[in-house]
């Protein structure tokens, strides 16, 4: 695949390709535009930027203005390439149930701080029926990127899983939380669940999930606290592993979370056994340590034709989602 970004008049000193893929990402300059040859092989999406340099040094990032397709992303809409035989999943288009979200802020006790929670039911649910819940790390990244509530309002209309509830907690403190974090999984489990169950009633185990530290962070927690968890639904977690992530080892609580890692997989016999099921892009940086994590677990890797992004782990909850909660519910 042949990207190109013209500049005829010359205003860029460089240009470099920003995605996930891990490959020199350098363009060249030729007859009045910038080109990469870039290999797409094992990808049905690719999301990217252009980082452009002028003579100054000055750098900003730009969408590509030869390509009109677009993916939303926390940082913002990028540019997105799509195989030709690429399509987003059927349940996007289908008719769900009414839903009502109830908002709450939870002090989290050696936090110093609140989580938000924003509780998505069946419209028609009362407070007092216990419906099966299912627990989202950046849940408001992943109801709004990946239509997290749509999917369980289309899951429940079509009979594929059991009436049940969302929550949805925002990330806070973010790299503070979900880096394996003994203060925030204290206060998930002793702060958070309890105040949900006050405000609604809850039934069977309670499923996790999250993306990236988000991931990592529930695996953390159902560790830390067996029982709290039932399952886990864990996308491109970051499991960092010296062999494979020292290019994060700047990141200020790198070595908490390689230490819990290690812990995680000498101690993977001692752990509570739950469901657990994992998915990771095949062409992002995370694959590797995720095939570690998995092994040790004993659980199956769905490797997706994706990277590291909120659209990826979209195509993912169906069928994979939906095996785990029918699996738990």
């Amino acid at each position: 695949m042949l990207l190109r970004l013209p500049d005829p008049e010359r205003r860029f000193a460089g240009v470099r390709l920003c995605s996930d893929l891990p490959v020199p990402g350098e363009l060249a300059r030729h007859d009045g535009e910038w080109r990469l040859e870039l290999d797409l092989s094992g990808l049905d999406r690719l999301e990217y930027e252009f980082e452009v340099r002028d003579g100054d040094g000055d750098r900003a990032r730009v969408r590509d203005p030869e390509n009109p397709e677009s993916a939303p992303g926390a940082f913002g809409e990028k540019s997105v390439l799509l195989a030709p035989g690429y399509a987003p999943p059927a349940w996007l288009e289908r008719d769900g149930i009414d839903g009502a979200t109830q908002r709450l802020a939870v002090p989290g006790r050696g936090l110093a701080a609140e989580v938000d929670v924003a509780i998505w039911s069946p419209a028609d649910a009362e407070p007092g029926e216990p419906l099966p819940l299912l627990v989202a790390h950046d849940g408001p990244e992943y109801d709004a990127l990946s239509r997290l509530t749509h999917f369980a309002a289309v899951t429940i209309a079509a009979g594929a899983l059991p009436r049940h509830r969302v929550a949805l907690l925002a990330p806070g403190d973010r790299n503070e939380w979900y880096s394996a974090s003994a203060r925030y999984a204290g206060a998930l489990v002793r702060d958070v669940l309890p105040a949900i169950r006050a405000t609604v009633a809850t039934r069977g185990p309670v499923a996790g999930m999250g993306a990236s530290l988000g991931g990592l962070a529930m695996l953390h927690a159902q560790r830390r606290h067996p029982g709290n968890l039932g399952g886990l639904f864990l996308q491109s977690a970051s499991c960092f592993m010296p062999r494979f992530d020292a290019h994060e080892s700047g990141f200020p609580r790198y070595q908490r979370i390689v230490r819990f890692v290690r812990a995680a997989l000498r101690e993977r016999d001692a752990a509570e056994p739950v469901p657990i099921v994992m998915t990771c892009g095949t062409r992002e940086e995370n694959i590797h340590d995720n095939r570690v994590m998995a092994r040790a677990l004993g659980v199956t890797l769905h490797e997706l034709a994706d990277t590291h992004n909120y659209t990826a782990w979209r195509d993912a909850f169906e069928p994979h989602l939906t095996g785990l909660l029918e699996r738990l519910w």
